[in-house]
């Protein structure tokens, strides 16, 4: 069946639903579309810039954009250049794989201070996110707290410890090499309500923090079990049990030459951030485990910091007129279908979870479900598609960055870097989008 699709969103999700649709529908055409000017989604923006072995799956992304009848439409944002309602009459189908790229807010007192920050929008400053260019985090005193216990946040405390030799090879945005190198910050809080065993870190991770130049990890020996215990699922133990090692070998460390530290701190509850006009410190309630739920004692401690970053978890901004479910934080749907011919994929659909490999298998799972649907309610291909979009989109003088276009961002990028930097990343729109000119 030759039908026109539109797929929003470039990221992991999105592509491997592209993929993924071609190979069922080898002649269908695919048009991905993204509100930036370049693909790849949390790969680019999300991903640890000192990881680059992961972002190498880049590569595989590629491919799908490279491929005959695949159409990258970036620069185009639904809802500012293309509405919902033009989408749908456009396209036989549409797959909105759009992510959760927004904070959760904390809620608790003192989070709107200005020293308060997300680890997405944190996460997207290091990494040279347009939207996060001029976020400016305040590392100018002596300590900061991160709350979360997954490898979001080790990732930013991880970045933070390192030094510029450790980050010479990293993709790191140049304005937040420069802030971090010239930090005044000496201890990092690294804050989970519950215990060890049910931290989300991965062992690789975790095992990292083993490794800095000039910090030191350091664990209270108290909160730390000698085994996982029986509540743990069987398929997770040896994850876990490695994590509770990797811990284990943290306490028996002491500070010695260390200028920095990193200090984990489990069975630990938000309570409040302390501070008039500005963060000093962070008021926490000791916490005790009971059917797996973090309670809180009714004990609290106080940290003295002087910013505070939130890694608690991400929600989605769905396009304007797409149904939304408010309190899961997700586009409205059911096992992928938001409404006839529409349906969501990724993190937009379930929620934040897993790795990027997992969208693959969302992918082949959320194409066996169309194929389903179509086949009990048959729909004849016949809507205009890119041809349409293409004229609309003229007629708007929207600059539309193609994947020709974003190779030439790719290539500035790249020749622009000196070694053994891999990149170096336009971080405003204004210049990607130059940079997309170049040549052409």
């Amino acid at each position: 069946m030759k039908y026109a699709i539109a797929v929003v969103g470039s990221g992991p999700s999105g592509l491997y639903v592209a993929d993924a649709l071609v190979r069922q529908w080898p002649d269908a055409s695919v048009d991905v579309f993204d509100a930036l000017p370049t693909p790849y989604g949390l790969v680019r923006g999300g991903i640890a810039p000192d990881h680059q072995n992961t972002k190498a799956v880049i590569r595989a992304l590629e491919r799908t954009l490279a491929r005959d009848g695949t159409r990258f439409f970036g620069n185009v944002e639904i809802g500012r250049d293309l509405q919902y309602d033009e989408l749908k009459g456009a396209y036989d189908l549409v797959i909105l794989s759009v992510g959760a790229e927004h904070d959760r807010p904390l809620g608790i007192p003192g989070e709107q201070l200005p020293e308060v920050y997300g680890s997405a929008a944190f996460v997207g400053w290091y990494n040279g996110h347009p939207r996060y260019r001029n976020l400016n985090p305040y590392l100018g005193g002596a300590s900061l707290a991160v709350i979360g216990n997954g490898n979001v946040a080790l990732d930013i405390v991880r970045l933070l410890a390192k030094t510029p030799t450790e980050l010479a090879t990293s993709d790191l945005s140049s304005h937040a090499a420069h802030a971090i190198a010239n930090s005044s910050i000496r201890d990092l809080y690294l804050i989970g309500r519950r215990g060890p065993v049910e931290a989300s870190f991965t062992p690789i991770e975790l095992a990292e923090l083993g490794e800095l130049q000039r910090c030191v990890t350091l664990v209270d020996p108290a909160a730390l079990s000698a085994t996982v215990g029986a509540h743990v699922p069987e398929k997770e133990i040896k994850v876990r049990q490695r994590n509770l090692d990797i811990l284990r070998g943290f306490s028996e460390r002491t500070i010695d030459a260390a200028t920095m530290r990193i200090h984990i701190l489990f069975y630990a509850a938000p309570s409040s951030i302390v501070g008039d006009d500005h963060v000093r410190g962070l008021l926490l309630d000791r916490t005790r485990l009971e059917g797996g739920n973090a309670l809180r004692t009714g004990e609290q401690f106080e940290l003295a910091v002087d910013t505070v970053i939130a890694a608690t978890g991400y929600r989605t901004v769905s396009p304007p007129g797409v149904p939304f479910d408010e309190k899961r934080g997700v586009i409205a749907n059911t096992d992928g279908l938001v409404e006839d011919g529409v349906y969501a994929s990724g993190w937009c659909q379930h929620g934040p979870r897993g790795v990027v490999g997992t969208n693959r298998t969302d992918a082949t799972a959320l194409i066996k479900r169309i194929a389903a649907d179509l086949e009990q309610t048959p729909r004849s291909p016949g809507k205009p598609g890119g041809a349409y979009v293409d004229r609309l989109l003229a007629e708007r003088a929207v600059q539309v960055v193609d994947f020709e276009a974003w190779r030439r961002i790719d290539a500035a990028e790249v020749a622009n870097a000196t070694h053994p930097k891999p990149r170096e990343k336009f971080v405003t729109t204004e210049a990607l989008l130059d940079a997309a000119r170049l040549a052409h």
